[in-house]
């Protein structure tokens, strides 16, 4: 590995923090990997990304791994840059990292095909974030040669791979471009790295380092400029086929309900995606009056977070995440939704599809269900379901099991799908019954914690709301999550004692990431003590004697082995 080099040593600031963008976000790095073959010049390259940098004013480094003998690998070039000039900074500079990370890539760039696919191979392309530029060429590795027939791999399955593998790609043969211009395959990446915007520099920086290079600067010039339009008239191509299609489905698409755009007019569009997922969900479990008090809480937590200043109030991270998990906790599982879901048209097609039957195929669906004493009270007033629940204890205390009706449901029958659609439509005993009453109790603990957090810092809000991820599941992994939201809420996001707001965020995420990690909890109990909070207090569990059956003998112990 060669040394890196640039502008980039030292730590992150004396003054504490990274540089954000005007929406508040951290920036980061932009990251650049480059897989060049042995005599194309790789090591130029990165020479000239690096000077264009510096001479840009933004902190630059650059470090390069080395390939095996000639075509048995490729030398890889590893390159950061950070997207904000050091002018910006405030005497601060940025930490780079000396070697890429897989799925943490903004760029790679490679002038042979099967060397881009060895790259996705190994993970470093996303298609959620790596932009790829590749050449179609191939240069065959010995592999490929050995063979007696034709052992070339398919190019339409290399690109194949390449397209679904990245967010966005672009191909060409590299080395057609730099044959024509007179030039080697360095300039024409350079040229394609140029086009693709990752890089915050205007062309003139670009082709005044070429002009810089010793000899050759005018044929490189060359290939510079021939890659740049192809990759530019590539991207023009693919926008303009976006844009058509984009036309296309708004032309066909279904006019929009005005009782929806009405409601979220309150709201900022970055947030309307996710609102309207929320809105539609919860519309579908019960109906628009409960999807219009979904949006009544969220107002409240973007209320409170505008508070917060300006930043927080661009950003709406804390209301983006408490949409997200209030949507999926206001749905909550019951006897009503499974009877609904089990029961669709599209899950008897899907069950359809995954057995590949035929259209004259009879496919038999028999549902088991199990409901116990909690479900069958979710759906009774309280004090009937208290008087259920407390008939269910006593049977538990003198030794039996809990009380359950299993039941075989034939939902291929008219009989059966009669039964779950009856099921499914008593909606309406939701909000009569004892658990809906219980489940908004403490989605309004948890509100209440997430709003008074916003009000008094960003991060803290926006870490009390993240807790609503601890909330999943059904039955007893749904309570232990319930109880563990509320118990970090009492303890530390009110009652602990912090020296500031930014410590007391910190020990929520710790918390939140040790619930998760630890199904018995005992991460979670260290981090809370650890933290100055008590541990969650244990939970009584009765103990059963189980006596051996008559006819059967007693287990043997050590004591009796001797014995004998």
């Amino acid at each position: 590995m060669s040394p890196p080099h640039g502008r980039s040593e030292g730590g992150l600031l004396p003054l504490g923090g990274t540089a954000r963008s005007a929406e508040g976000a951290p920036f980061t790095p932009t990251t650049i990997l480059v897989t060049a073959l042995g005599g194309e010049g790789g090591g130029v390259l990165a020479e000239w990304l690096v000077e264009t940098a510096t001479r840009a004013g933004h902190s630059v480094q650059s470090t390069s791994i080395p390939g095996v003998a000639q075509r048995t690998g490729a030398t890889t070039y590893y390159v950061e840059v950070f997207p904000v000039p050091d002018s910006e900074l405030g005497g601060r500079r940025p930490v780079f990292s000396l070697n890429p990370v897989p799925g943490a890539l903004d760029l790679l760039a490679s002038s042979e095909l099967l060397e881009t696919v060895r790259q996705i191979g190994i993970g470093m392309a996303t298609p959620e974030r790596t932009h790829v530029l590749t050449s179609t060429s191939r240069s065959l590795t010995v592999a490929e040669k050995m063979q007696l027939g034709d052992g070339r791999l398919a190019e339409g399955e290399l690109l194949g791979m390449v397209r679904q593998m990245s967010r966005e790609a672009e191909a060409f043969d590299m080395v057609a471009a730099a044959r024509d211009a007179g030039t080697v395959i360095s300039a024409v990446l350079f040229g394609a790295i140029a086009a693709s915007g990752i890089l915050p520099f205007e062309l003139r920086m670009y082709e005044e380092t070429i002009r810089r290079s010793e000899r050759g600067a005018e044929a490189s010039l060359r290939g510079f400029a021939k890659a740049f339009e192809i990759v530019a008239s590539l991207r023009r191509d693919r926008q303009a086929v976006r844009a058509a299609a984009e036309a296309a489905a708004e032309a066909i698409a279904p006019a929009p309900d005005e009782r929806k755009v009405a409601a979220l007019a309150a709201f900022p569009a970055d947030l309307h995606d996710i609102l309207v997922l929320g809105c539609d969900r919860l519309e579908d479990y019960q109906d628009a009056g409960y999807a219009q008090l979904y949006l009544d809480r969220l107002g409240r937590v973007l209320g409170a977070e505008r508070q917060a200043g300006d930043a927080a109030g661009r950003s709406h991270a804390t209301t983006r995440e408490v949409a997200r998990f209030l949507a999926l906790w206001m749905a909550f599982d019951d006897i009503v939704r499974v009877a609904d879901l089990k029961s669709r048209a599209s899950r008897i097609a899907r069950v359809r599809r995954e057995v590949k039957a035929g259209e004259a195929d009879v496919v038999a669906i028999v549902d088991h269900f199990k409901p116990g004493a909690a479900e069958i009270a979710s759906l009774l007033p309280k004090a009937w379901a208290e008087r259920l629940m407390r008939w269910d204890r006593r049977r538990l205390a003198r030794g039996r099991d809990a009380f359950a009706l299993p039941l075989k449901i034939r939902t291929h029958t008219v009989f059966g799908l009669l039964l779950l659609r009856v099921l499914a439509a008593m909606k309406g005993l939701r909000r009569r019954g004892s658990r809906y009453t219980e489940e908004q109790a403490t989605i309004e603990r948890w509100l209440a914690a997430v709003e008074a957090g916003a009000r008094r810092d960003p991060a803290l809000g926006f870490e009390i709301a993240a807790c609503g991820r601890l909330v999943k599941g059904y039955g007893a992994t749904n309570e232990r999550g319930k109880a563990n939201l509320l118990h970090v809420i009492d303890h530390l996001a009110t009652a602990a004692t912090f020296s500031n707001d930014v410590a007391r965020a910190e020990a929520i995420r710790g918390a939140r990431s040790a619930a998760l990690a630890d199904e018995a909890g005992t991460a979670l109990d260290q981090a809370l003590v650890r933290h100055g909070a008590p541990p969650r207090p244990v939970k009584a569990q009765p103990i059963r004697w189980v006596g051996a059956r008559p006819g059967r003998p007693r287990p043997r112990t050590p004591a009796h082995e001797e014995a004998a």
